[in-house]
């Protein structure tokens, strides 16, 4: 299985909803960094690279985007559309977004701050990456 779900706990009543996350408790490592994507033009893919060490939640709080998952021999396609839901990706997991709808905002909580040295940029060097560490998430 590639694709590790995370459903947060929502607050609610009749004036709305709240989810509340918190590092080392709904998120299971301390969080570094958070960015969001937004205004992504139609047709346009993002992500194409993996991280050695990084681990990261993606939820999309607004509109709905695909996520495709691949750890080097099996490969997920989600759709995130939920404000509640999310994935955890975790190191050695090539990671591609697309098929953003006009509205949608995709938060990212990330383990590391940016680190260049991190990044696998070129798929047939991931594959070789996951092959030689054998695979260690």
């Amino acid at each position: 299985m590639v694709v590790d779900w995370f459903y947060a706990q929502q607050h609610g009543d009749d004036r709305g909803q709240l989810v509340a996350l918190e590092a080392q408790k709904e998120i299971p490592f301390e969080i570094k960094r958070v960015y969001y994507i937004y205004d992504t033009l139609t047709g346009v893919r993002r992500g194409f690279h993996a991280h050695k060490q990084l681990k990261q939640l993606l939820i999309c709080v607004s509109g709905s985007c695909k996520i495709l998952l691949d750890d080097g021999t099996d490969k997920e396609i989600v759709t995130l559309n939920k404000p509640y839901e999310g994935i955890f990706v975790q190191s050695n997991m090539w990671r591609e977004m697309y098929d953003f709808s006009p509205d949608a905002v995709l938060l990212v909580l990330a383990s590391e701050m940016y680190d260049e040295s991190d990044y696998i940029r070129d798929y047939d060097q991931f594959l070789e990456y996951v092959k030689s560490s054998g695979g260690d998430k």
